[in-house]
């Protein structure tokens, strides 16, 4: 009976949810699993209640043991991805893979918080330390509990043969460098390009928003040594482990290129907030679709926590307590990235007699000095000497010019752990609240959306915006004491806005500061990302009169592309002699830009695009020194000079543009023939992109292990410029950044929000629930994001009962 009690309150859920496809899945409702667990450090008993999609929702009796519980479940789900990720943000992969990683640790100590604890904690209120330290308790708890129950262990510790770490409040807020940062490695770009050619070469390979213009600093050779960032990309850098890297003590085994890492590169996410106004529902509707680096497990993790004072949903770091994205019961939030420069390269010269002084204001300044040991897995300890200036970690020391190279990073303030601060927001409950919870919010930059169950709407970007009196940002500087920061731009300084107009607003990480913001005085940045996304997103939010639940899971999944729609524009008018530049033409023409994984135009025009036409494009408009200066041109820039030839193309720049596009189009057609045989209409795109999640061991394993640890690859649709994300390498169309996690917000009818989270929500590779999201995601379904005790209870399928250890 009370089976088909739990029976029937699910199918009332799903019903009122409109989930019909999924309703057949959770029809079967046998008593959940129960797992009776004593442990140590709680005060009252508590449950983890699973849900059939692998989410667990905490519900505990009091908020110190909620975020303890969290800890635990943490451990007990991602036992193995949070150690790791402990590990490489403190520096100590050595100890557990060898002396391959010493570099890395020694490069990843440099970024670590070393400033006052004190001062640290207190910038993220009183809750923090408290919760921070529960966690941590949570997850040392669950590593004693697998002492006595070795048979748990998870499959990766087995596998490389250690035991995983314990935890402190602190390791949670030092580390700092899994954060999406901005713009050290564009600095570098630019200074690149200004050695070999000039700043005006460099705006073909990244347009300035708002418009500005760079300037060479007093002072600066922008030659760099080719490798100055070497030590930076390690340090920011995930974790690589190969057979080779196992084996042997060279650090380049342990290298991932930039085109694999892409969150040093390219930070993406939607977000948008619905008026109730402009809602189907009648009620506000929040959605988030942060992009992310792809992996197994997600780097998301979907939690709630409840207790008699508390109670959030959504999305967080899987090695934090808390979330970041998701509601309260009160409000709705989610987040973009706000590109708010926070990085500087300084450039020193060094003293001839002694290299470890460097010039400032007219003095020899000692570097400061950490000296630590790193213990290595079957070796010695090795020492390591962490050289800082008073601006910070020095990364390079370019012996035969005398000069060194440190970053300068808001980051490394007190305050600035990623995501941490949402510790402060979880709690608000209306607007006012939540925007004086951001004030000090420091890192990751963000455009923060809003909405409450009383249909009020808001943005609040977030992040410590550095003052620079005299110069922009967009260059290294000397570091000679000429280019100073003066502080922090403060709270009141930054764009904001409640209640818009329109009834809705929405960020894509493109430039969204205000007409009449004085840009040019506060100085935010100026490289943002690629407007497409944005647009496209805008124009269907503008043509809906009302916007729904499902509307908004569309849109998280439309495949759209701005450029692609402009390109065929363009090659409209064209016609040519050559007859495989005119079937591609002929391809082409009247085609609707959806990027869909089987079709033929799809594949063509984006191999076109990022193999062929940027660089015949980069050829054409500059010399040959600036062109081979950088890689791939600045979309928006090569698509407005293609639309307007004149400005840089010169004489007869219409028919220099012409040929661009003929020229390239004919060899991008020749490579799909390559690629995929002579008859076009069999091409796919999705035989070309391929999405996979792997798991940090995938490449020291069998190939039966592999497919069991790994999720994909699959093909898939999109492009780095559709709503549903898909940035991918060109080398070989392998996606590297993306939606894995979706949430859109009922706000006020909770139970009705939707989720996914790819490829699910387990951190074991035996668990059901690690890969079983991954279909879902890819037909752009969603799962039930049940908030109420009925609910959840109703679609538990396994409940893990958390009782005080007496002993």
């Amino acid at each position: 009976m009370k089976g088909r009690k739990r029976q029937h309150m699910l199918a009332l859920i799903i019903g009122a949810s409109l989930f019909g496809s999924l309703a057949s899945k959770i029809a079967q409702a046998d008593a959940p699993a129960v797992e009776t667990i004593a442990v140590a450090g709680l005060s009252q008993p508590s449950d983890i209640l699973i849900d059939r999609w692998g989410v667990p929702h905490i519900f505990a009796a009091n908020d110190s043991d909620a975020f303890f519980v969290q800890g635990f479940n943490a451990a007990r789900d991602r036992m193995f991805q949070i150690d790791l990720w402990r590990r490489r943000g403190l520096g100590e992969l050595s100890e557990v893979f060898g002396p391959a990683y010493v570099e890395q640790d020694k490069a990843t100590r440099l970024f670590l918080y070393r400033g006052d604890m004190t001062t640290e904690w207190q910038r993220y209120g009183p809750d923090a330390k408290p919760a921070a330290t529960r966690f941590a308790a949570g997850v040392n708890a669950y590593i004693d509990w697998l002492v006595a129950h070795p048979d748990r262990m998870p499959y990766e510790f087995r596998k490389i043969g250690y035991w995983p770490a314990k935890w402190s409040a602190d390791d949670i807020v030092r580390i700092r460098s899994h954060g999406l940062t901005r713009n050290l490695t564009s600095e570098v770009a630019r200074a690149r390009v200004a050695c070999k050619s000039s700043l005006d070469a460099d705006t073909v390979r990244f347009g300035l928003q708002p418009p500005w213009k760079a300037q060479m600093p007093a002072g600066l050779d922008p030659c760099l040594p080719d490798d100055v960032l070497k030590v930076f990309t390690l340090a920011t850098q995930g974790v690589r482990v190969t057979k080779e890297s196992m084996k042997s003590a060279d650090a380049s085994t342990t290298l991932i290129a930039a085109a694999d890492n892409p969150e040093e590169v390219t930070e993406g996410s939607n977000n948008w907030v619905i008026a109730p106004s402009k809602s189907a529902t009648g009620r506000a509707i929040m959605a988030n679709d942060p992009h992310r680096a792809y992996a197994a497990p997600s780097l998301r993790y979907i939690q709630q926590i409840s207790t008699p004072t508390l109670d959030i949903i959504g999305g967080g770091e899987p090695s934090a307590p808390g979330i970041s994205i998701g509601h309260n019961g009160s409000i709705a939030y989610g987040l973009t990235i706000f590109n708010i420069d926070q990085e500087d390269l300084y450039v020193y010269e060094l003293n001839p007699a002694n290299p470890r002084q460097y010039r400032y204001k007219g003095k020899w300044e000692p570097m400061r000095v950490v000296r630590e040991q790193l213990a290595v897995r079957n070796g010695p300890p090795v020492a390591a000497d962490l050289l800082f200036t008073r601006h910070g970690p020095v990364i390079y020391m370019e012996e035969s010019k005398h000069r060194a190279f440190a970053v300068r990073t808001a980051w490394l303030s007190p305050g600035m752990s990623p995501y941490f601060d949402s510790m402060r927001y979880m709690r608000a409950k209306n607007y006012a609240q939540f925007k004086a919870s951001l004030a000090t919010w420091g890192a990751p930059t963000v455009n923060q959306v809003f909405a409450d169950k009383d249909g009020n709407i808001g943005w609040v970007p977030s992040g410590l915006a550095p003052i620079r009196p005299n110069w922009d940002g967009l260059m290294p500087v000397p570091g000679d004491g000429r280019y100073e920061w003066a502080g922090f731009l403060p709270r009141d300084a930054m764009p904001s806005a409640y209640n818009p107009a329109q009834g809705y607003f929405t960020t894509s990480n493109e430039m969204n500061l205000p007409a009449g913001y004085p840009y040019a005085e506060r100085k935010l940045g100026f490289e943002w990302t690629n407007g497409s996304r944005h647009q496209r997103i805008d124009e269907v939010l503008k043509s809906l009169p009302k916007v729904s639940i499902e509307d908004s899971e569309r849109l998280q999944n439309d495949i759209v592309s701005i450029p692609a729609r402009r390109l065929v524009a363009l090659l409209a008018p064209l016609s040519s002699d050559d007859d495989d530049t005119r079937a591609a033409l002929a391809m082409l023409k009247g085609w609707d830009a959806h990027m869909d994984a089987d079709s033929p135009q799809a594949a063509l025009e984006e191999v076109w695009l990022s193999r062929h036409l940027g660089r015949t494009f980069k050829d054409a408009v500059l010399p040959k020194n600036a062109a081979s200066s950088f890689g791939a041109p600045d979309t928006a820039v090569m698509l407005d000079t293609l639309e307007h030839p004149e400005a840089r193309f010169g004489d007869n720049a219409q028919a220099r543009r012409d040929a661009v596009l003929l020229s390239s189009l004919h060899d991008a057609f020749e490579e799909m023939r390559h690629l995929q045989g002579n008859d076009a209409s069999r091409w796919q795109w999705g035989k070309l992109q391929t999405n996979l999640n792997a798991h940090p061991l995938a490449d020291i394993v069998d190939a039966d292990m592999r497919a069991k640890l790994d999720v994909g690859p699959i093909g898939k649709g999109g492009s780095a410029y559709t709503p549903n994300q898909s940035t991918y390498r060109a080398s070989d169309f392998r996606e590297t950044n993306g939606p894995s996690f979706r949430v859109v917000v009922d706000v006020g009818n909770w139970d009705n929000s939707r989720a996914v989270n790819l490829p699910g929500e387990s951190g074991d590779p035996d668990s059901p629930h690690y890969r079983d999201l991954a279909q879902m995601w890819l037909d752009g379904q969603y799962f039930p994001l049940l908030y109420s005790r009925a609910a959840v209870e109703a679609a538990t399928e396994k409940r893990v009962h958390l009782v005080p250890d007496a002993h």
